[in-house]
């Protein structure tokens, strides 16, 4: 049985230890102000993610907005990670680490960022299309976004976390595409990653129930082909195993008494390409 504990800004972070936290107002309005900047640098990007740039520039990029702003990456030494930003080309279904390799044109993109901001994590990711992308690759990532957002819908108080996950499983495999289950979305604050795992395949009315005051991240990624991926020898890069192409989209939240607040959407309404 799941446990809930209400906690105020001012409380002592408490490590992950799966109890599921409810905040309150200062907490929501700590995540605004966070995921607000998070979407600002996705949308500063935009001009950027061309053929012949290094991942490495888009990652400076990131560093340069976050710091000029008072805020930190999040990701960088994080577990030993040593970039501001995770940046996933192709058939990378998360976790890529930015390098001196320059985009080329008909690549797809995931670029994920996390600033803190007075404490609190801003998580969202979005994909970018580089050049001119193949149709095939197009409708992966206009499926993908979708799948976010049927999601998104049903988090609402009453609801379960399965609902959340049955919602983004039934679009993305009516379009025969495959819903990765090595990774999945998770609670999320003045911790980077806490309770509840927030899972993208499921069946409905199963899980943890959504109550008001919950924060998380809802992050599908979705392979034209199957679900099944693996981990690199550098230990984050994660790929398909297919080879096939994979697509992801990120979106941290808050449950409402009456829904969910989007804490990172994009200012500009640069929430999915084509931007």
């Amino acid at each position: 049985m799941t446990e809930y504990i209400t906690v105020d800004a001012e409380d002592r972070v408490e490590p992950r230890n799966g109890v599921v936290k409810l905040h309150g107002p200062d907490g929501f309005a700590g995540m605004r102000k966070a995921g607000r900047l998070a979407a600002e640098i996705l949308d500063a990007l935009v001009p950027h993610v061309v053929p012949g740039v290094t991942t490495d520039e888009l990652d400076r990029i990131v560093y340069d907005h976050m710091i000029s702003a008072g805020a930190l990456p999040a990701t960088l030494g994080y577990r030993g990670y040593t970039k501001s930003s995770c940046i996933s080309i192709n058939h990378v279904v998360c976790h890529g680490i930015p390098s001196e390799k320059p985009l080329r044109d008909g690549d797809i993109v995931n670029i994920d960022v996390t600033p803190i901001v007075d404490g609190w994590h801003g998580d969202t990711s979005r994909m970018y299309l580089v050049g001119d992308v193949p149709i095939k690759a197009k409708r992966l990532v206009d499926v993908t976004y979708e799948c976010l957002m049927l999601g998104i819908e049903q988090a609402r108080p009453g609801n379960r976390l399965g609902d959340v996950a049955n919602a983004i499983q039934r679009h993305a495999e009516a379009h025969r595409y495959g819903v990765v289950r090595d990774f999945c979305g998770h609670g999320v604050g003045r911790l980077f990653h806490d309770s509840p795992e927030v899972i993208h395949a499921g069946r409905p009315g199963t899980g943890v129930e959504l109550r008001p005051g919950m924060i998380f991240t809802i992050e599908p990624m979705v392979n034209i082909g199957r679900p099944d991926c693996k981990v690199l020898e550098d230990g984050w890069t994660a790929v398909t195993r297919d080879r096939s192409l994979s697509a992801q989209f990120e979106h941290s939240i808050g449950i409402t008494e009456d829904g969910c607040e989007i804490f990172t959407k994009s200012p500009a309404g640069l929430d999915k390409p084509p931007y």
